[in-house]
């Protein structure tokens, strides 16, 4: 008998033990701080007012830099009246626990951060160099790319919201070169009653793909869409609920379309690489005088060959008689919608990170909000920066 109950409880029946309930972290007060972007051609903002005033509401403190949101008709007043507390240099700035920006930090504004500080801002990864990273180890600072943060559905919501955002605006930007003011052909996107429809050909069926068919579609535009997944043609055609002309990228189909074409958007991403080049320079060479090319995709390259980067200041220029639109960042054209939306993604982390406890708490207990941190507490956590700059590098398993 002995024997018998010996060999029942090795096999994994034992007697009930008392259930051992997991300890809620308690909410930790916040201090948050948001310097003004130095980034020339950045104009969009962490926190607008409202958020400020969410924050305050639920005990945490929020600084702001004096001027933050003069660009986009943000007045310190404002702030101030949501709670924040106001301060005249980036210096006062930088000695709160975590700092909130949309473009990273230059050598300079790292210099102004204390030990062992937060900092939650976009990685850029392709403009950084082995200096930024070792700077930011150096200081001990925890840092998130808040452009690799997945929400509870596998998304990444600033990355889609910004998207969404460049999609838009991509075809209000084409509407304005088409003016004759601008060079363009003296086309009415959408055309009218009697007179042909514009045509758009939009090269990639992602988030900026889909926005941007919308609101060509919107405008009355005749749009082709091409893209090298037939699986993303077929969810955009139930997802626009209208019949549109959906194209596998074929070099023959795509050069017969773009050589009609009005206005051409270039839609492509390629996550870890280069844009690939879809569109050559003899094929833009066939384009309609005074036609378009808005290339979105130009932050990673561009997707046509004739692409050169260009800035908001100057944005457009002519070749081969197709005016080229190549800015990067097209969502800080709309710096205050842009901030709204970064806003609303921006706030909400921040309230789970004091719920949870803090960052080192969130950044263990939720895997998708974990994912987007590539220095913990001094230790370089991401494989990818590591190799690709030939830094040390840690698990944060073993954090």
């Amino acid at each position: 008998m002995k024997d018998k109950f010996l060999s029942f409880s090795e096999g994994g029946f034992t007697l009930p033990q008392e259930e051992v309930l997991e300890l809620k972290s308690k909410q930790q007060q916040l201090t948050i701080g948001i310097p003004k972007e130095v980034l020339l051609q950045e104009k969009r903002i962490g926190l607008v007012p409202d958020a400020v005033n969410l924050l305050t509401n639920h005990g945490h403190n929020v600084i702001v830099q004096s001027g933050v949101g003069d660009v986009i008709n943000f007045t310190d007043k404002e702030y101030s009246e949501c709670g924040a507390s106001i301060v005249d240099t980036a210096k006062e700035v930088y000695k709160a626990d975590i700092i909130l920006k949309v473009s990273p930090p230059n050598s300079e504004e790292i210099e102004l951060m204390g030990k062992n500080q937060t900092l939650i801002s976009a990685l850029q990864l392709k403009i950084q160099n082995p200096t930024f990273f070792q700077n930011l180890i150096d200081k001990k600072i925890t840092a998130i790319a808040y452009d690799y943060i997945q929400d509870e559905d596998g998304i990444f919501p600033v990355v889609r919201s910004m998207s969404e955002i460049a999609g838009n605006a991509s075809i209000l930007i084409a509407s304005e070169c088409l003016s004759n003011l601008n060079n363009g052909k003296g086309l009415l996107m959408g055309g009218v009653a009697g007179v042909s429809t514009t045509d758009v050909v939009i090269l990639g069926a992602g988030t900026v793909g889909e926005f941007a068919a919308r609101s060509a579609i919107g405008l009355g535009a005749s749009v082709k869409i091409f893209d090298k997944s037939l699986s993303k043609l077929r969810r955009l055609q139930d997802t626009l609920n209208t019949r549109v002309d959906m194209n596998t990228i074929n070099p023959k189909a795509l050069e017969k379309s773009v050589r009609r074409a009005d206005v051409v958007i270039g839609a492509i991403r390629s996550r870890d690489e280069r844009t690939p080049c879809l569109i050559s320079e003899d094929m833009v060479k066939l384009m309609k005088p005074g036609s378009v090319v808005v290339d979105v995709s130009i932050d990673r390259g561009g997707c046509v060959e004739t692409s050169e980067i260009t800035s908001h200041k100057n944005p457009t220029f002519i070749k081969h008689g197709v005016i080229h639109y190549c800015v990067p960042n097209i969502p800080s054209r709309v710096a205050r919608t842009a901030s709204f939306s970064l806003s609303n993604i921006f706030s909400s982390l921040l309230l789970d990170i004091g719920q949870y406890g803090g960052v080192n708490k969130i950044i263990f207990n939720k895997p998708n909000i974990g994912q987007g941190a590539y220095i913990i507490n001094g230790k370089l956590v991401n494989k990818g920066i590591a190799d690709w700059f030939n830094l040390p590098y840690q698990s944060s398993n073993l954090l």
